[in-house]
C-alpha cells in the first residue's frame, strides 16, 4: 500500500512541473548556500584556532598555579621527570614544548625598547610553531646557542642589523639581577603584523642562565591529536596533577579570539535562520497552492469513498518528495563545490587583507568539510519540510466535502 501511495504522490508532484521545479530550486539553493556558509564558518574558525595554536599558545599549557595571574618570573615550575611522564602518558597529548618567558628591556647604542623575551628549545619549538621558516635573514637558533632571534619591527625600532650585539636587562628569579649581551643571529619576518612586533627568542639554556632559574620553565606547551580532545585532556591532567599546577586551554589564554568566534557564530545563525525561513515559506506556498488548486478534486475523492487518512498520507508524501528532491540535488552539488573550496582557499586583497593580517590571520577565506556541514543542512531542511507537511494533513482532516465540491 505504501508503495502505491508513493507512486501516486510522485505522479501528483509533477502534474504542475513549473510549480514543483520552482520549489525544488528554492530548496536546492537554500541547501547549497547554507552548506557553503557553514563550511566557510567552520574553515575560518579552524584557521583562527590553528593560528593561535601553531604560532604560539599550543592547545594547552601547564603553569605554576599563580603564573597566569601574576606573569611573574618568580612563579616558575620545575619540569620534573614525574611531571613530564604524567603528561606524556596521556595518549591524546602529541607534543610537550618547554618555554621560559618574561619581559625585558633591549638596548642597542642609544635605542631602547621593551619586549617579550622567550627561551625555547629550538627543535621542539620549531616542531610546534614552525618558527624556523619565518627567519627572513640570518639563521635559526641551535641548542645552547648564545645568539638571539629578533622580530623585524623590533629590530627596526632598535636599528639592529645581523651580527649586532643587543644588551638585555630584566629581573631574574627571586630578585636576582638579569643582564646579558646577545648577538643577533636572525631576523624574524612573520606574515602577520602583530607577530612582527612580538619580541625575541633565545635558547632555553641561555634563558635559564639569564634569569638565574636553572632547570625551571614558565610553561609547558602541549599539542593534542585533535581539537575535540582538548577539554578531556585538560580535565584529565587537572585531576591528575592536582592543585600544584594550572592547566589552561587555548581559549582561556586567548579569550579575544574565542569571543570573535562566538560573535561571528551568532551572526551566522541569524543569516542561516533567514535562509531557512525563506526555504520554509517557499515550500509552504507550494503546499498552499497545491491544496487550493485541488480543493474540488480532493472533495470528489472523499465523496466517492476515499479515506481521508489515506488522502492525507498521499499529500504528506508529495510534500516530502519535493523536499527530498531539493535536498538531494543541493547535497549532490554542494559536496564537490565544498571539496574544491577546501583545497583552494579564496585569497583576499586590499583593505580586507590588511584587516585579516592585523588580527594575525592569513588573508584568505578557508572552508571546512566536517560531515555535519552537509548532514546538518539535510536534517534542518527535512525538519522544515516535515513541519510544513502538517498543513495539508490538517486541511484534509478538516475538509468539508460539500463546501469543497461547490468551491
Amino acid at each position: 500500500m505504501a508503495s502505491s501511495d508513493l507512486k501516486m504522490a510522485w505522479r501528483n508532484t509533477w502534474r504542475n512541473k513549473r510549480r514543483t521545479l520552482i520549489t525544488v530550486a528554492s530548496i536546492f539553493f537554500g541547501v547549497l548556500l547554507s552548506t557553503l556558509m557553514t563550511s566557510m564558518q567552520n574553515g575560518t574558525y579552524a584557521k583562527m584556532i590553528d593560528n593561535v595554536v601553531s604560532f604560539y599558545s599550543g592547545y594547552l599549557q601547564i603553569h605554576h598555579p599563580d603564573y597566569w595571574e601574576t606573569k611573574s618570573i618568580d612563579d616558575l615550575l620545575v619540569p620534573s621527570d614525574s611531571l613530564l611522564n604524567a603528561v606524556a602518558q596521556n595518549r591524546n597529548v602529541e607534543r610537550i614544548v618547554p618555554r621560559m618567558e618574561s619581559f625585558s628591556l633591549m638596548s642597542f647604542q642609544s635605542n631602547t625598547k621593551g619586549g617579550m623575551l622567550i627561551g625555547i628549545e629550538p627543535e621542539a619549538e620549531n616542531e610546534l610553531t614552525k618558527l624556523k621558516q619565518w627567519v627572513g635573514s640570518g639563521r635559526y637558533l641551535e641548542k645552547g646557542d648564545d645568539g638571539i632571534l629578533m622580530a623585524i619591527n623590533l629590530a627596526k625600532a632598535l636599528d639592529v642589523q645581523l651580527g649586532d650585539t643587543v644588551a638585555l636587562i630584566s629581573q631574574g628569579y627571586h630578585g636576582y639581577s638579569a643582564s646579558g649581551l646577545f648577538p643577533v643571529v636572525g631576523i624574524l619576518e612573520f606574515p602577520f603584523l602583530a607577530m612582527n612586533n612580538f619580541g625575541t627568542y633565545i635558547s632555553l639554556d641561555r634563558a635559564r642562565d639569564f634569569f638565574s632559574a636553572p632547570g625551571m620553565v614558565t610553561s609547558l606547551v602541549l599539542t593534542v591529536d585533535h581539537y575535540d580532545d582538548v577539554e578531556s585532556v585538560k580535565h584529565h591532567l587537572a585531576s591528575q596533577l592536582g592543585a600544584d599546577y594550572s592547566v589552561m586551554t587555548w581559549d582561556e589564554m586567548d579569550p579575544v579570539t574565542k569571543q570573535m568566534i562566538e560573535g561571528d557564530k551568532g551572526q551566522g545563525i541569524i543569516m542561516k535562520g533567514i535562509l531557512y525561513i525563506l526555504i520554509g515559506f517557499g515550500i509552504f506556498s507550494t503546499v498552499i497552492m497545491m491544496i487550493a488548486e485541488r480543493r474540488k478534486e480532493l472533495g470528489v475523492m472523499v465523496a466517492v469513498g476515499m479515506n481521508k487518512l489515506k488522502l492525507a498520507k498521499v499529500l504528506f508524501y508529495e510534500t516530502m518528495l519535493i523536499g527530498a528532491v531539493g535536498v538531494a540535488s543541493g547535497f549532490a552539488v554542494s559536496v564537490p563545490v565544498v571539496w574544491w573550496m577546501v583545497r583552494n582557499p579564496l585569497p583576499l586583497t586590499g583593505e580586507m587583507a590588511d584587516v585579516y593580517e592585523q588580527f594575525g590571520m592569513e588573508p584568505a577565506i578557508y572552508f571546512g568539510n566536517d560531515p555535519m556541514v552537509f548532514w546538518g543542512q539535510i536534517l534542518i531542511v527535512f525538519g522544515i519540510t516535515l513541519l510544513v507537511s502538517i498543513y495539508p494533513l490538517s486541511k484534509i482532516l478538516r475538509l468539508k466535502v460539500t463546501r469543497a465540491l461547490y468551491s
